[in-house]
């Protein structure tokens, strides 16, 4: 479906992220999951966001890959200093030695690769990825897709030229071209604030590593933003973004900025994932719960849509997300419905249904009050059509 969806845009941009599902206190059931870092027992999950490139209107899930790692082996227990060193040192070797393909970090090229080839050649695919993304084989597979672009957040100060040229060193170089503000959203770690960034771009040449057959340099454009006057007490903003699209002018440089603040679309995905359908708190077999999370995968990517819909077109028709049941059903459990039904005014209803006070008007509706309120509408849904049945 979303394939289909986004088959309508010449244009369509393509967040990719990994988040890590946590099942540590499921005791008898460890066949399938394995480490996630920090004493972790689960799964990982990367997915593929197709989003809309003008509002940052979601449009779907275009690709997902679910995988778990094995655990590793225990060392022995009377392992001496000298034996421990030598094993990690084996095992860094072997590590070094794995293919690319068989590497996680294969996840970035592999999205761009699939969702190619699911996406309609007349629609234009920009991948948008954090800093894990920085990896000179995501670049190098530009090269090789015919309607794929991508634009990273960089990770490495990588080297220009022979004379030892630095991106960090190149792009400071250059003048302040514009100043730019963009709306930072609340996270655990930091305030919503509007910050304002000082904003240079320019063509680079990026090196390429002497393992690749192809040494020819990657030609990008980076833009480099950094924060002026942040506010005492938060984190200074700072984005070195390395794109395959050309940025030569103050306009193009202004949409590859306002692109990149889509990527917390995928942040607030795992957010719904996580504590709205509460993804982690079934305690099934591994077979089981990837079965289970692709279902809910797909609520998460709906609550989302829905979300910034409320946002962005508040006004726009409740049928672009309501069926006409759930319309019927809607309006018989609130009789005092408007004369016209708005997006605004589902989304308001569900919430209610959910759970959301109406003397909390002016507070945000929360994700979890809206899965609550998604999950007692599709009952009362069912409820409506048997009674039709049985009439």
């Amino acid at each position: 479906m979303t394939s289909e969806a986004v088959e309508e845009q010449e244009l369509v941009l393509c967040i990719g992220d990994t988040t890590y599902l946590d099942y540590g206190k499921i005791k008898a059931k460890r066949e399938g999951y394995g480490p996630t870092g920090n004493g972790g027992n689960g799964l990982i999950l990367h997915s593929a966001l197709a989003i809309a490139p003008e509002q940052g209107q979601v449009i779907g899930l275009l690709w997902q890959k679910l995988w778990n790692r094995e655990p590793k082996a225990k060392p022995p227990q009377d392992e001496t200093p000298e034996a421990k060193k030598q094993r990690l040192a084996i095992a860094r070797k072997a590590a070094r030695q794995r293919s690319f393909n068989d590497k996680e970090s294969y996840r970035w090229v592999e999205a761009m690769s699939e969702v190619e080839h699911q996406v309609s050649s007349s629609t234009n695919v920009i991948h948008i990825f954090d800093r894990e993304g920085d990896i000179t084989e995501v670049f190098d597979q530009v090269r090789q897709l015919k309607h794929t672009g991508v634009l990273v957040r960089a990770a490495h100060d990588r080297s220009l030229d022979q004379n030892s040229e630095r991106l960090w060193q190149k792009l400071e170089s250059q003048p302040a071209r514009f100043e730019q503000e963009i709306k930072v959203p609340e996270t655990g770690k930091r305030k919503a604030r509007i910050a304002k960034l000082a904003v240079r771009f320019s063509k680079v040449h990026l090196g390429v590593p002497y393992r690749f057959d192809n040494r020819d340099p990657l030609t990008v454009y980076a833009v480099y933003a950094t924060e002026i006057d942040c506010p005492e007490g938060e984190t200074s903003l700072e984005w070195m973004l390395l794109t395959t699209e050309v940025v030569e002018e103050l306009e193009t440089a202004i949409k590859i900025l306002r692109w990149y603040t889509y990527r917390w679309r995928v942040e607030d995905f795992h957010k719904i994932f996580k504590s709205g359908c509460q993804c982690e708190r079934y305690r099934l077999a591994a077979e089981g719960m990837k079965t289970l999370l692709g279902f809910l995968s797909v609520c998460a990517v709906e609550l989302l849509q829905v979300t910034y819909l409320h946002r962005n077109q508040p006004d726009a028709p409740a049928v672009e997300i309501l069926s006409p049941v759930q319309i019927q059903v809607l309006k018989a459990r609130f009789p005092k419905s408007p004369p016209v039904l708005t997006v605004a005014w589902a989304i308001e209803s569900i919430a209610f249904l959910g759970g959301y006070l109406e003397h909390r008007r002016k507070s945000p509706i929360g994700i979890q009050v809206l899965w609550r309120g998604w999950s007692n509408l599709c009952e009362l849904c069912q409820g409506w059509l048997l009674a039709q049945i049985h009439t």
